[in-house]
């Protein structure tokens, strides 16, 4: 095959007319000034890419997706436009979160980052303000509503419905909780008659250690406040073992600020907690007695606090343990340079410990927002841990894919740059809701953001879907020249 320079600009040109497909305004300035230059055989390829690339689009997606000016005689390329918006409303169940993206992680350093490309259109709604301002919130789900749980200095407690858009107060932690960095999590209830009204939620850890547990029945329904007046519904209670012991969650040694834990294990039991410097536990809530405790593969100078750790989902489910056997259970860490793909053999009580790519964006901070939907994890915001006039505090979006192994910053990004907020799915699995936080002026955000995942899941298959099968095309036109 012989390529003249002739060759070589009709490929690059149809690679950039495909590429100009996603762009209305790019077409139009493109084709008044080039639509003199094509010849005939070069309109004849076009024409051939432009049906190849309808029947192509028309078999992966339903056609009323997409509507095309498209006339069957030798087409004008001004007239070669979308008539109609084009995309209408997707449904999330069709599409896999690990397609979303903008572009790979090949941006310079955080603390270089210019200023990104602003869009009329974008994946971020400002909620209803919070009731009072909250960074290192703890954040639970429970049906349509989002069970914030204190923060730094912040005892007060909301339930915020997803539908209604409402926040109303739950309780307060107890006067002597000093909370800074503690940790709360949901229980799971296994048994056959289980009350779906009623969940059990356990708060410890941070810089004063503290173990506490509620029964949380619906500060919406009518039965909450009966409920309260007789069982010490909905209030941060000691937590106690089958015998109404107090029972405590770490040792005077544990160093539990910014402490992580999941709930796993055969029957959802076990509380799997990680903390600084570089410590991993297992407490088992059947027992109430810690059963492990091993060393993470972490340098002393690079301790974990405020980190990512997140149980690796099953079937699209974050909330359930992957089983790689009948007994294992896998899990995910991240932290600044760190990260760890962690399995845990409960049949031999032990942990293996496998090292994952960092990217190269995301390596100065913690302190970030995160949350796993099927088996991507995204990351907003984060800090890189300096109290002095290099102090950055990132608006970036990361995305991690737990299969591929693979990181990619994406192109939108918080309005403000945040650190200690929480990010946490709804019920429905299609809006993250960003709680909190606290941006570059030190000032703690009293603002409830609402990311719409169905946004970037359109944005990224029309950016990224096509690529791969249009330059078998062109190489093929290429070819026969």
């Amino acid at each position: 095959m012989i390529i003249n320079n002739n060759n070589i600009s009709n490929i690059i040109f149809i690679r950039f007319v495909y590429h100009a497909y996603f762009c209305k305004q790019l077409i139009e300035i493109f084709c008044c000034n080039m639509i003199m230059i094509l010849n005939d055989s070069l309109w004849t390829v076009l024409d051939t890419i432009i049906k190849c690339f309808i029947v192509y689009v028309s078999k992966r997606f339903d056609n009323r997706f997409f509507l095309f000016n498209y006339a069957k005689q030798k087409i004008s390329m001004k007239k070669y436009i979308f008539g109609r918006p084009f995309f209408k409303k997707l449904n999330l169940k069709n599409f896999s979160i690990n397609n979303m993206g903008n572009r790979t992680t090949t941006q310079k350093h955080p603390e270089k980052q210019t200023k990104q490309s602003q869009h009329l259109i974008t994946p971020f709604q400002t909620l209803k303000e919070l009731p009072t301002p909250f960074k290192q919130a703890q954040c639970v789900l429970h049906k349509h509503e989002l069970l914030i749980c204190g923060g730094y200095q912040q005892t007060a407690c909301y339930s915020y419905h997803t539908i209604k858009n409402e926040y109303k107060l739950i309780c307060e932690y107890p006067s002597n909780i000093y909370l800074c960095g503690h940790c709360v999590v949901k229980l799971v209830n296994n048994s056959n008659n289980k009350d779906t009204n009623q969940i059990t939620l356990l708060s410890f850890g941070g810089l004063y250690k503290h173990t506490l547990m509620m029964k949380y029945v619906s500060v919406w329904s009518n039965i909450s406040n009966k409920l309260n007046k007789f069982n010490n519904y909905n209030k941060w209670v000691p937590f106690t073992d089958n015998h109404n012991h107090p029972i405590n969650i770490g040792t005077d040694e544990d160093d539990y600020i910014g402490v992580r834990a999941v709930i796993g294990g055969s029957n959802n039991h076990l509380l799997f907690i990680t903390y600084q410097l570089n410590n991993i536990n297992v407490f088992d809530l059947n027992t109430f007695q810690f059963i492990k405790h091993d060393t993470l593969p972490i340098s002393n100078y690079n301790p974990i606090w405020y980190h990512c750790f997140i149980p690796n989902p099953k079937n699209g489910q974050a909330q359930e343990m992957m089983k790689t056997n009948k007994q294992n259970y896998q899990m995910s860490l991240f932290c600044r340079n760190t990260g760890l793909s962690i399995e845990y053999d409960e049949d031999n009580n032990n942990f293996q410990f496998r090292k994952l790519l960092i990217c190269d964006d995301i390596v100065p901070f913690n302190c970030y927002a995160y949350v796993c939907i099927n088996n991507t994890i995204l990351f907003f915001g984060g800090w890189n841990r300096r109290f002095d006039a290099n102090t950055v505090i990132s608006k970036s979006v990361h995305k991690y894919s737990i299969q591929e192994n693979k990181w990619t910053t994406l192109q939108d990004t918080l309005s403000n740059p945040l650190r200690h907020c929480v990010a946490i799915l709804n019920e429905e699995g299609n809006y993250i809701h960003i709680i909190g936080g606290e941006d570059n002026k030190m000032e703690t955000s009293n603002k409830e953001i609402k990311f719409i995942i169905e946004y970037w899941i359109r944005a990224s298959e029309i950016k990224l879907g096509w690529i791969d099968d249009f330059d078998k095309i062109i190489i093929k036109y290429s070819r026969m020249n």
